[in-house]
This record gives structure tokens, sequence and C-alpha cells, in this order.
């Protein structure tokens, strides 16, 4: 069962009681190591591990406790039995609920990481009292975390599915098409775009699937399915490498189960 997370930007009270610590160093997250699972350091204050940080984020509560979300100073010395691990290799390894915050939690420090100046006029950046922004206090500019969204689609054309390896995929698996939205695209309109683009032809009856936040570095996937309507594959052989269409009993090496594309592809599967 999914615990309740609440997401919150100011901390309710003081804190007195242990808190989930999410601790970056860069992209990689501080860990307790135990065997093939992970866990998270639960502490009033990191500094009693000593842990040190250089900027902290309040999240929320899960469950009742507070979380936040820490980068530790350049020089940290990670604790015995800790260790730093990128979010795609805690996947499986780190609670499902804790690893979906971690995911939150990298994106905010990373934001505040970049966006320390005005971008308008130089200025250094202010933290909003309220809100999860940023605020010049020379000319008002307002700046909100990153997001950059993009649509994931699964084609299909009679009883089989459109999958393509991209030039990027390591590993040689194939997956959904996917594209980050335009200026002035509707997220329908980037679908056909992106189709269009990569292998040459056109959909139709484009059905909205599911989202879901993609940490790496700040996108929201939103998944759509569609239908062959008209055209041949015609890889562009700059993004995509090959493409083809596939039947549930010959599928090639697909995505792992973080992702959305996988649950586009089950979804498929299990007809």
């Amino acid at each position: 069962m999914e615990q309740t997370f609440i997401p919150l930007v100011v901390s309710r009270e003081i804190r007195q009681s242990p808190a989930w610590w999410f601790a970056f160093a860069g992209n990689r997250l501080l860990v307790l190591e135990d065997e093939d699972r992970a866990g998270l350091p639960c502490l009033v204050d990191p500094a009693t591990a000593e842990l040190y940080c250089v900027r902290r984020h309040y999240l929320g509560v899960l469950e009742g406790r507070d979380c936040y979300a820490v980068e530790l100073g350049t020089h940290a010395v990670v604790p015995e039995g800790m260790a730093l691990h990128g979010l795609r290799a805690l996947y499986g390894r780190l609670n499902d609920d804790l690893f979906a915050i971690a995911g939150r939690a990298v994106q905010v420090l990373d934001w505040d990481r970049t966006h320390q100046f005005c971008g308008r006029c130089g200025e250094h950046m202010e933290q909003h009292l309220t809100e999860r922004a940023k605020r010049c206090p020379s000319c008002g500019l307002t700046n909100y975390p990153r997001l950059s969204p993009a649509v994931i689609v699964l084609v299909r054309r009679d009883d089989k599915v459109l999958l393509a390896r991209s030039q990027n995929f390591v590993g040689g698996f194939y997956s959904t098409l996917a594209g980050f939205v335009e200026v002035g695209e509707s997220l329908e309109e980037t679908v056909q775009r992106e189709i269009r683009e990569e292998v040459g032809i056109e959909v139709e009856d484009i059905r909205y699937f599911g989202s879901q936040p993609w940490p790496f570095p700040n996108s929201l996937m939103i998944g759509f399915t569609a239908r062959h309507a008209s055209g041949e594959i015609q890889i562009d052989n700059v993004e995509i490498k090959d493409a083809g269409w596939f039947h549930r009993d010959n599928m090639p090496n697909i995505p792992g189960k973080l992702s959305i594309a996988r649950k586009l592809i089950d979804s498929y599967l299990e007809g």
C-alpha cells in the first residue's frame, strides 16, 4: 500500500522527532546499505552523524514524519554503513515511497543550485517564504522549479506495436517514442510531430494513458496511446537507430520496470 505524502514548503513546527533526510552529493543519494536493500537516514539532525549541509529544503510529511532535501558539502565524509548512489541504481532497493520523494528532492536541490542569481538583472535571488519559488529583491522576477514536459507514446497497428531503438540507448533495448513539448504546442500536436519526425508515419486516436515524474533531470513524462493512420516507417537516422512493428510473441529487449515506457508496453503485453 502506498503511504500518504503531503507536500509542503513551510515546516509545521520546531522539529523534535527524527525526520527523513534525502541527502545528496551532486545527484547521488546517501543511503544506508543493507545487502540488497537500501534505507534512508532518519535523524533529528544530520549534524549528529557529522553530515553538514550547504542547502536545505523542507519537502513535506510522509505518514507523519517530516522530509527534507539537503545538499552535502563538497568534501562530505560518508559515514560507516552508508554509501552514495544514483537514483537509477536505487530503484527496487529503496522503498517506493521514499524513492518517489527522492526524485522530488533531487530536482528541488538542482533548481536551487542553478538559480542563485536573477536571470534578468543579476541580483542574488531570495527564497520565497511560502512558495517553492525564488524572487529577485531588485526587479521582482520570480522563478519556480523547472519542469520539462515530454510526451511518450505507444503506437499500435493491428496487433503489433511500434518500438524504436534510440542512438543514445545503452544495452540495445527498444522503447516507445518520446519527445519534449515545444513552445506553443498542445500535447496531441507534440505526439504527432515527434512520431512524424522520428519514424515518418501519421497517427490518430490519441488517448491519454498516464504520467510519471522523471527526475533525469527534470521531466514530466505524459503517456499516450495512438493508432497508426498512414505511412511506412522511415527512421530519421539522427535520434532513432532502428524501429519496427513488434508482436507480443516476438518482443525485443525492452526497458526495465522503472519507466512509464515499460508500463505502456506492459499494458499491450497484458492485452
